[in-house]
């Protein structure tokens, strides 16, 4: 078989099922999520294909040299914009799907779809100097071989052609593989209180 080159290109609508593989393959700080949110479309719908939907300028996968998507980042340049077009948009659908737990959630899937009906938590003061956000998702086979740095630069790249001068993300902090890789990439630290099991992390959209 000759060897591939993966290469990173724009998102299109037949990579949707690749995109939500890579979401469910990864979602478990890094690792498969299948055995924590049984229905393959929960996490895809919170964290992957809303983005695609909405702002699919700003989605971008890193195809395997045979057309196949082997990873992703997306976001949006504008996090407040993007979470009006979530809760007037996007959630709409899926409500009777995922109807809106009724009391504390009793189960990782409830915690999810919590977090589905309440987008309004991406917007915190301490993240108003980083108004575009991310997410980057490469499926284990094809980490740590620099096409995270592709991606990345390719996201960073898109937003400062559209004026956007910094970018920020959130993390599980305890998935500290993840921090090493956004630190290399000159991702620093936003302080915000009470974070939770999050780490915020931010930098300027300039690639050097």
């Amino acid at each position: 078989m000759p060897p591939t080159f993966a290469t990173v290109r724009a998102y299109r609508p037949e990579d949707r099922p690749a995109l939500y593989d890579i979401c469910v393959r990864t979602a478990d700080q890094g690792q498969d999520s299948r055995h924590l949110y049984p229905d393959p479309e929960l996490m895809p719908s919170i964290f992957a294909a809303p983005y695609a939907a909405l702002e699919p300028e700003l989605t971008f996968v890193l195809d395997d040299g045979r057309g196949r998507a082997v990873g992703y980042v997306l976001g949006t340049a504008d996090t407040s914009a993007f979470v009006k077009a979530f809760r007037d948009v996007w959630l709409p659908p899926l409500a009777g799907r995922y109807p809106d737990p009724a009391g504390p959630a009793r189960t990782p899937s409830e915690e999810m779809i919590a977090l589905l009906h309440r987008p309004e938590r991406m917007v915190l003061p301490e993240l108003a100097g980083y108004p575009a956000h991310l997410h980057i998702d490469l499926l284990p086979d094809w980490q740590r071989k620099g096409h995270g740095r592709a991606l990345m630069h390719t996201f960073l790249r898109a937003l400062r052609a559209k004026g956007v001068d910094a970018v920020h993300l959130s993390m599980v902090t305890a998935n500290t593989p993840a921090r090493v890789f956004y630190d290399r990439l000159g991702f620093h630290e936003i302080a915000v209180p009470d974070p939770g099991p999050v780490t915020y992390l931010g930098r300027s959209t300039t690639v050097e």
